[in-house]
């Protein structure tokens, strides 16, 4: 057993790992540990032990999961799962040498951030694009190459925080650009943006409130507004649009819309704005995430005008908010199954977010049946509702039908941790005391898988 830990692991974690689990051993001996009364024993103790403080050293702390959370852009889970055409492309540059910033053609030295820009272009009708490393960077590096030292008018209601506590004023703060409040929290006009521009005015920018909705006695402008004050005192406006929604999301079938889905896509799109529409308003700069409603890996991506794109890919913070290889390899082959009119089928995002309650209960009532199949288990469907997640389209529920699962001598809390300590751990979630699965989130060639898993606990 030895041999195969040192294949394994390596000669000096191996024998690393068996003078600690020597030392343990010493040491309970000397406590009169009876059970280490034979050379064979200790010697079996010396191994197992051994093994196991290998097999924790080296586990990969990053494992995939099955999610049956329901919650589709899953900030805790990854976000946006690859469509299998990205992960066949970041496969094929990942395994070796890639034209990254070599410019074939010319068999000379070429630039990395024209990457992904053709396919951006085509697919917002924006002049330019550039990728960095998310959207907080894509907001960074706006502020800090079109408004550092300047000021950048923002409304009071916009200035939101984002996943782990990073918020916008101190997002600005950190790219030199000088905030302008304009407004109150619930109601900002075009005539408060208007009269805050002055001398020092470099920017005007637009937040999508992605992650929260305010409602009832309210104002904002509209974008074309904004875009109209901007051209009248030759100040750029920019907007942040979280994201990143570029088409529609339709049915996967070409030829009719489902109704539930029609209702589903009509809401989805009422709370978030597709990035060519801001870009036909007029808008000069756009950021948004390539890995939210997009679908990709993540980014942050930045289109518009020539011009600004010019000096933002060219600021000294490029380099260090700039993409690797794979990031441009998942993204290109993301882009270009919007392109080509294939997302809704191709990529996974908006595959689950046009699959239909009926999808969902077809598969979910058979697993249901599979469960209760198995000794001491009990499943049942429940109606429920699957989330957009990731700071996406705030209230947008998505009907599903939720399998509610109990086995005997578990209470729900006591299941949801054994799912998780299975391999791959499988994530679920607790709603009115039940243990409940969303197949929403999990592709239909893992029901299988997922069904072994479950059969694999046994009694408490």
């Amino acid at each position: 057993m030895v041999r195969a830990l040192e294949a394994q692991y390596g000669t000096h974690a191996t024998v690393d790992a068996l003078r600690h689990a020597a030392a343990a051993i010493r040491s309970a001996i000397a406590d009169g540990d009876r059970s280490l009364a034979s050379e064979a024993a200790v010697a079996t103790r010396l191994e197992s032990d051994a093994a196991s403080a290998l097999g924790r050293t080296f586990r990969a702390s990053l494992e995939p999961v099955i999610n049956a959370t329901g919650v589709i852009v899953h900030t805790n889970l990854g976000r946006a799962p690859l469509a299998d055409v990205a992960v066949e492309r970041v496969t094929a540059v990942a395994r070796g040498y890639a034209s990254l910033e070599y410019d074939v053609a010319r068999g000379a030295r070429g630039r990395r951030d024209v990457h992904a820009e053709a396919l951006l272009c085509r697919l917002t009708g924006a002049d330019a694009a550039v990728v960095v490393n998310n959207n907080a960077a894509a907001t960074m590096i706006v502020l800090a190459a079109l408004a550092a030292g300047r000021e950048v008018i923002v409304s009071r209601g916009e200035l939101v925080e984002i996943g782990g506590g990073f918020r916008i004023p101190e997002v600005m703060a950190q790219s030199g650009a000088v905030l302008r409040e304009v407004g109150t929290t619930n109601k900002t006009r075009a005539s408060d943006y208007a009269a805050a521009i002055g001398e020092r005015t470099a920017l005007i920018l637009r937040v999508h409130p992605s992650n929260f909705k305010i409602e009832g006695f309210t104002a904002r402008p509209a974008l074309s507004e904004l875009v109209a004050i901007g051209r009248k005192f030759n100040i750029p406006v920019a907007e942040d649009l979280g994201s990143g929604l570029l088409s529609i999301v339709t049915s996967r079938t070409s030829d009719t819309l489902q109704p539930d889905a029609r209702q589903t896509s009509a809401r989805l799109l009422a709370a978030e704005p597709v990035v060519g529409d801001s870009v036909a308003a007029g808008v000069d700069v756009c950021c948004f995430s390539g890995d939210k409603l997009l679908g990709g890996p993540q980014a942050g991506i930045v289109v518009g005008r020539s011009d600004l794109l010019a000096r933002i890919r060219t600021h000294p913070l490029m380099r260090a908010l700039r993409v690797d290889k794979m990031t441009y390899a998942a993204l290109e082959a993301t882009l270009a199954e919007y392109a080509a009119g294939r997302a809704s089928t191709t990529v996974p995002v908006q595959r689950m977010v046009t699959m239909t309650a009926d999808e969902i209960r077809t598969r979910a009532d058979a697993l249901a049946a599979a469960i209760r199949s198995l000794p001491g288990w009990r499943a049942e469907l429940l109606d429920g509702a699957s989330a957009v997640g990731g700071g996406s389209a705030p209230g947008v529920e998505l009907p599903t039908s939720l399998v509610a699962i109990e086995k005997i001598g578990f209470t729900p809390d006591a299941l949801e941790q054994r799912l998780r300590r299975l391999t791959p751990p499988v994530i679920a979630r607790i709603e009115r005391d039940r243990l409940v699965l969303d197949l929403r989130t999990v592709p239909p060639n893992q029901d299988p898988q997922l069904l072994a898993l479950v059969g694999t606990i046994e009694g408490a």
